[in-house]
């Protein structure tokens, strides 16, 4: 059983993300356990923004952690279930509205993008937990991915 810690400022307004999300996480189910930690969400300039969430990002973390970040590494679905395959947890970062400050940036040991498109912080959980159910279904062999 694998364990998925996703840590991300802010929590996750609107209806259909949250739908998708529950959706997702309950598929991934019989495969890992799912840990959603929504943090406190940062106020005022981008700067302050920044620096606050960041803390708390690097805070919250436990160990080696993937960062989803517009300049990580773009996979297919076999090479990201490849990537996560061999561990049995795994923590992922998905930064604020402003992003995340270089030393979260740095301290990550994996930077992985989702697409050359930029989305929302809150469509971005959406994303990963989708292609972590696809990840999970390659990895067991069941039908999903095509």
């Amino acid at each position: 059983m694998y364990k998925l810690r996703i840590i991300c400022p802010g929590r996750t307004k609107a209806k259909f993300i949250k739908d998708g999300i529950n959706h997702y996480t309950k598929l991934l189910t019989p495969y890992a356990k799912v840990e959603l930690i929504e943090l406190k969400e940062g106020h005022g300039k981008a700067d302050k923004v920044i620096e606050e969430e960041s803390k708390q990002i690097l805070n919250s973390v436990k160990g080696n952690f993937i960062l989803l970040h517009r300049e990580g590494q773009k996979l297919d679905s076999l090479e990201f279930a490849r990537l996560i395959k061999d561990k049995a947890t795994h923590e992922f970062v998905i930064g604020g509205v402003y992003g995340v400050s270089e030393e979260v940036i740095k301290s990550a040991y994996f930077k992985l993008s989702l697409s050359y498109l930029t989305f929302t912080h809150e469509i971005s959980r959406l994303l990963l937990l989708e292609q972590l159910y696809r990840a999970m279904t390659i990895i067991h062999g069941k039908s999903y991915h095509y």
